[in-house]
Parts: structure tokens; sequence; C-alpha cells
């Protein structure tokens, strides 16, 4: 591994997704957890120098103040993180609690103001922690879908909106902006817009530095993942599959909004037609279960029909934390893209469609193949 340390800037810093994260590297850099979920301990990619679990150095981006140490005792009484972890803990998260700013608030600040305020914090951050590189992973809520507009087709057409004064960017693209201007790579971990419009990948190249996402895989689609290609390749043809998901805390409230719960709809539903062969009645229902706290549900019912026409159907049940399962999928992700800054890499990163229900820059949606996509990618020289 290499000696260097890399920051992992967090764009929902105070979340529960980004406080199990500096939980988890501050409990194993106090030889207090394994790795257990950790894509990049395996025996393929743990000799490729990936930066050190210690030398990953965390700070981010929120528009709340709860302290780190908080939301962590917060997540140890829902069960998500062990409640003798948070003596080992507290300091290291009280330092990763300073190195949190003020993120972006619609409306207080010219967009143009802000993209150049969140890049400095990220410079700032780099040269205070004499880090040698930057990734920025955006975990924060799921936003509605976007509308098109004529800024986002060019970088010229959003340098000039910018100039007049308008904000013509969801806040998940301000924040991939920002990250492009200080020269990290930027990762989306949620279903949001990100860096996924012209325009920014223009900025992208313009800053010379790579990003990947969307919507990190971690329940449900990780099942479908594995599950369909099993129906396309036994010529089992799939009729329906309907899934409905029961979640709470942050996420479900966030996904009580319908136009929220479209775009992460949207992202659920993408990779299943391309993984069959054939459309597909698959409907996907989400509703918030504020008991439910982090951990979440999915029920699926699917159709199919075999030899002769005969039909026949399938059920599944995932129950799972989100916290649990998606914070070692944000620390893989940083260590790859950093990967990915050390190589000079522009641009998206199709190999990280791995994580991902709906990749950037990939069609491949079957798990496996998308594992031996990143194990190639990772391993060349």
């Amino acid at each position: 591994m290499t000696d260097e340390r890399t920051g992992l800037w967090l764009v929902g810093a105070r979340g529960s997704v980004a406080t199990t994260v500096a939980t988890g590297l501050a409990l194993i850099t106090a030889g207090g957890a394994g790795t257990d979920g950790l894509v990049t301990e395996q025996t393929d990619l743990a000799g490729l120098g990936l930066v050190a679990l210690d030398g990953i150095v965390i700070g981010g981006h929120d528009v709340a103040e709860v302290p780190l140490a908080k939301r962590a005792a917060q997540l140890a009484d829902a069960g998500v993180i062990p409640h003798d972890a948070l003596g080992l803990v507290s300091d290291q998260l009280d330092r990763d609690c300073s190195r949190i700013r003020i993120g972006y608030r619609e409306g207080a600040e010219s967009q143009q103001a802000a993209v150049v305020r969140l890049a400095a914090d990220v410079r700032a951050f780099a040269e205070a922690e004499s880090l040698a590189r930057v990734v920025v992973v955006n975990v924060s809520s799921t936003e509605p879908v976007v509308d098109a507009d004529p800024a986002h087709e060019s970088l010229g057409a959003l340098e000039r909106a910018w100039a007049a004064g308008e904000s013509p960017l969801p806040p998940s693209a301000v924040y991939a902006a920002a990250a492009f201007m200080a020269g990290a790579a930027f990762i989306d971990f949620t279903p949001s817009t990100g860096a996924r419009l012209p325009a920014l990948d223009e900025l992208a190249e313009r800053h010379g530095v790579p990003w990947g996402g969307s919507d990190g895989k971690t329940g449900e689609t990780l099942v479908k993942s594995v599950l369909a290609p099993m129906f396309a390749a036994r010529s089992l043809r799939v009729r329906s599959w309907a899934g409905t998901n029961l979640l709470g805390g942050g996420d479900g409230a966030t996904l009580a909004d319908p136009q929220a719960m479209e775009s992460k709809a949207r992202s659920k539903a993408r990779g299943l037609e391309a993984m069959l062969g054939h459309p597909v009645d698959g409907p996907v229902h989400i509703d918030n279960i504020a008991d439910l706290g982090d951990w979440k549900t999915a029920w699926d019912h699917l159709t199919f029909s075999g030899f002769l026409g005969t039909r026949m159907s399938m059920q599944f049940t995932w129950q799972g934390c989100d916290s649990s399962l998606a914070a070692p999928l944000v620390i893989d992700l940083a260590r790859l893209a950093d990967l990915a800054l050390r190589r000079g890499e522009v641009g998206p990163l199709p190999a990280l469609g791995f994580f991902f229900k709906d990749p950037v820059g990939s069609d491949e949606h079957r798990l496996f193949e998308q594992h031996r996509a990143l194990t190639e990618w990772a391993t060349a020289s």
C-alpha cells in the first residue's frame, strides 16, 4: 500500500452513511473492527498499493450541525454501530467533525459563488492535512429528477448562465462542479444528477479528473443483478417483476416525496430489461415506515415461464441495514477513485459500475461481469 494520505470528502457528512463510514474507519484503525464488506480488501485488489485504510482522512460538507459523535451515538442506539465502539472512536470523530464545513443552501448565495467557496473548502482541506489527493463522495439525500436546462448542455452555456446570476444546477451537480474545480475525483453514491450533465463532463475534462456513479447497489437491486442473469442464461422468460421497498430514517423521509421517489425508482428499474434482454412489467414501490429507522426490507415477486409456457413464480425478501451496507462501498470507491487519480485517468469510470444501480459509462448490470471488469481495470498496469 502507498504511504500517502488521501482525503475522503463527504457531501452529507453528518448523515447516517457518512457517520458509519467515519466510525468504521476509526474502528478499523484502532483495531476494534474487521474489514467485512470491503471489496478492496479481497485478494485480487488488496495488493494493488491502494491507499491504506488508516491513510484516509475524513472531511466534508453538510447543512446540518449535529456533532458526529452525537450522530454515532444515535446510530449505536439504533443498533447500527456497536455501543462499545463509541469510547474507542469519539476523539477521532471529533477530529473528523472539525473538518466539516457548511454546505450549499439553495438561494443563500449565487451558485457560481457557492461553487468557488465549496472548491476552496476542498483545497484548504487538502493543504491543511498534507493530502496527496482528494475524492469527493456524495452521500446526501436523493434529489428529484431534474428538468433539462440549456445551461446543462455545455460548459460554455453553464458559465454564461452563472455570469448572468442564474442557478441552473441541482445541489448534487454544484458539489460535483466544486470537486472538479478543486482537482478532486467525484463519486455520486446517490441517484441524483451529480456529474451526469454534458457541461460537468466537460468541466472534469478541463481539470483532468475522473468521476463515477451512480446510486449505490446495496440491497434489492444487488440481488436482482445476480438473479436476472440466471433466468436469461436458462432461457426462462421473466414476465413480471414487482418490488416493494419499506424503509425509514432520513432516506425513507426523503423518498416520501414523490419526486425524489421517482428519481430512485427510475434508477432501480434501469438495469432489469438490459439483463433479461426483453421488456418486463417491473413496477417498484417505495414506502416510508419511520419505525424501521436505518433498516430496509424489500419484497419481490416475479413470474416466469419455462418449457411449453408453463407458468411459475418466485418471491424473495431482503432485509438489511442501509448504512452498514453502504459504508464499506463508499470506502472502496474512495480507494479506487484515488487509484484512478494516481493513474491520471480523466472522465467517467465505467469499471466502477460494479457498485451502482445506474452505472456511468456502462450498460453492463450483471454483477459477476461487473466484478470481472472492475478487477481487470484495477489490476491493469
